[in-house]
């Protein structure tokens, strides 16, 4: 059953095949921080040494959101939404423990479960990294605990003086608000309901990084998708293309680039290096892209849209562990013997 008026069912496989197929469709997103998130390993915030664009040829430090960072949050986004329509309960899939293999959260982003089997993530997501510079994209905060009266000092508990401040303080690096990663999330082989599916957890996933019970806040904006029947630029040299694009005094100021400014120079952007492939391609960028956003809203806003593109998922994604998932299951049972 056709689910989008808006696009030609030649992008979309009529089911998940087992072999990659050459088909490709790419969500162009522009990650925006609105609150404090942590894009961090061992205490430090990610960040790389790289050239700032691609015309400018000076080297500055960016933060870095590594693909861990963004997948794992929009695959449990998806995971929720199963559970809550209930095509999935907890006990018979738990994420990184014990998977199920018959769900789209599985089939589509993929598992590994030792010597009981996998299946290769069909989502392709790579580190993304903020187009402003390290220096102009980050903030430095002292963090300590207050005691029960509201201060930082202590009542004389604990060995304490009364009235001796707490040692209990620390630094810590957190990601301004309004800092921009472009990201290029790719679906393999997609089908109408995974095409869907993972555009819908895009659009849902609200909290990325540590703490994200706590902080964390970030805004996913698509500003286009493309089919094409191989893989496209990178997130750097697309984050540096805008950097190329932006005026030099507002790339080293204190305050935050105007959003609207750095969606126009993204899409900018992307058509240029677009211009620039050597494969098929057809783009759903800028204006062209409207139809298609307004039309998955509607679909994906009511809880009929919704539960239709769960069920399509579901059924392809069990069909196909039927046909693959259980028939290496049963080889290796055999070869055992």
């Amino acid at each position: 059953m056709a689910l989008l008026k808006t696009l030609d069912s030649q992008f979309f496989h009529t089911e998940i095949p087992y072999k990659p197929m050459g088909k490709y469709v790419h969500f162009l997103t522009i990650r925006v921080t609105e609150s404090y998130p942590l894009f961090q390993t061992d205490s430090e915030l990610n960040k790389a040494r790289v050239r700032a664009g691609i015309q400018n040829r000076e080297a500055i430090s960016r933060l870095s959101m590594f693909k861990r960072k963004q997948s794992t949050p929009e695959r449990l986004v998806g995971r929720e939404l199963l559970r809550k329509y209930e095509l999935m309960t907890a006990e018979e899939c738990e994420y990184n423990v014990n998977f199920a293999m018959d769900n789209p959260d599985c089939i589509i982003y993929g598992f590994a479960i030792g010597d009981s089997g996998s299946e290769k993530s069909k989502v392709i997501v790579d580190t993304a990294f903020s187009i402003t510079s390290f220096d102009e994209s980050h903030e430095t905060f002292t963090l300590n605990a207050p005691y029960e009266n509201g201060t930082m000092a202590s009542k004389g508990e604990n060995g304490t003086k009364p009235g001796e401040v707490t040692s209990r303080i620390n630094q810590q690096d957190h990601i301004r608000p309004q800092v921009f990663f472009p990201s290029i999330v790719t679906l393999k082989d997609p089908t109408e309901a995974s095409f869907l599916y993972v555009f819908n957890n895009i659009m849902r996933t609200r909290h990325y990084g540590a703490q994200t019970t706590r902080t964390g806040r970030v805004r996913n904006e698509l500003i286009g998708v493309v089919f094409a029947d191989g893989e496209i630029t990178s997130n750097l040299r697309w984050t540096q293309a805008i950097y190329d694009r932006l005026p030099e005094e507002l790339l080293t100021s204190i305050d935050p680039l105007d959003e609207d400014l750095v969606k126009d120079k993204a899409t900018e952007a992307i058509q240029a290096l677009m211009a620039e492939e050597f494969i098929v391609h057809t783009d759903y960028i800028g204006e062209n892209f409207n139809d298609l956003l307004a039309e998955v809203k509607s679909l994906t806003g009511t809880e009929e849209g919704i539960t239709s593109i769960l069920h399509q998922a579901d059924q392809e994604a069990k069909t196909y562990e039927k046909a693959h998932i259980q028939k290496k299951k049963k080889g290796k049972a055999k070869t055992n013997a």
